[in-house]
């Protein structure tokens, strides 16, 4: 039997924690991967000030699923020496925060060479977190995201198994694939499944690329939760709309139209949260 737990990234609701929480209660959702609170990004609090944030995360009853940090967000010739400052400030603001989990990417490579000649580099500044996260207690994710090392499933697979490291696993997001070209399921899910440990909901047209609600896009996101439902995945669902730019739905779920309307952004993840528990409740 599965177990999904839901969970959001509050930021695409509202900048204000507060306001981010109000609304995710209200859908009955009490959990964040924290990305951006009161205007911040997380990574970049110091320990004191994300004190500040726990408490009123406690207040409320909400927990961290996860830090959605930008680490591994920079370029591949890029200075590594900031980098690891700020990751491990990242650790400490997780161990503040009670949550087992940290999303991190494989550094964005140059567009017009060949990603593979990185390759090494990528392993050899992994190793570096992975030395620095020893310990802690904490899983290291790895996003798959366009344009970085680690965008098609080939190369994600490469890194999680050539490091072969039991608190280094994936975040699979299946409206990142269709951006770079890829069926995200089942053919990357099947390649990466051995190492999804999180799964980022998002679903995207893959002939433009154009992020839309869950369900409505290529991703599958209905088949893929079946079979989640099915094996008895235990973990969490984090809703990411990335939908503020989404001005027309063509069908809602009961099939009124519209088109070209501007939406707010609590409107819009009203949106996804229902597209996601509709599909749900038919799996």
């Amino acid at each position: 039997m599965s177990k999904f737990i839901l969970s959001a990234f509050g930021d695409e609701i509202h900048e204000d924690l507060s306001v981010q929480m109000d609304i995710l209660a209200g859908h009955n959702i009490k959990h964040i991967e924290i990305r951006g609170a009161n205007g911040k990004n997380v990574s970049n609090y110091t320990p004191n000030e994300i004190k500040v944030i726990k408490s009123e995360l406690d207040s409320k009853n909400f927990k961290i699923s996860a830090i959605g940090s930008p680490i591994g967000k920079i370029k591949i010739t890029d200075d590594m020496a900031p980098e690891l400052e700020k990751f491990k400030n990242v650790l400490e603001i997780a161990r503040i925060l009670e949550t087992d989990y940290i999303r991190i990417f494989s550094f964005f490579v140059p567009q017009d060479e060949d990603a593979s000649i990185y390759r090494d580099e990528v392993l050899s500044r992994y190793t570096k977190y992975i030395e620095i996260a020893k310990g802690s207690g904490i899983t290291l994710l790895h996003e798959n995201e366009k344009d970085i090392y680690g965008d098609i499933p080939e190369r994600c697979l490469d890194i999680l198994k050539s490091l072969n490291c039991p608190y280094l696993l994936a975040t699979f997001d299946p409206a990142n694939f269709i951006q770079c070209g890829v069926n995200p399921y089942p053919y990357a899910f099947e390649m990466l499944e051995p190492y999804i440990k999180y799964i980022h909901i998002k679903d995207a047209l893959m002939n433009s690329g154009k992020v839309v609600p869950a369900g409505m896009g290529d991703g599958k996101v209905k088949e893929m939760m079946s079979y989640l439902s099915s094996s008895g995945y235990e973990g969490f669902l984090t809703l990411e709309p990335h939908l503020n730019d989404f001005k027309g739905f063509s069908e809602l779920e009961n099939g009124e139209k519209i088109q070209n309307v501007e939406l707010s952004s609590i409107e819009t993840f009203d949106i996804a949260v229902s597209s996601l528990k509709k599909i749900l409740s038919e799996v």
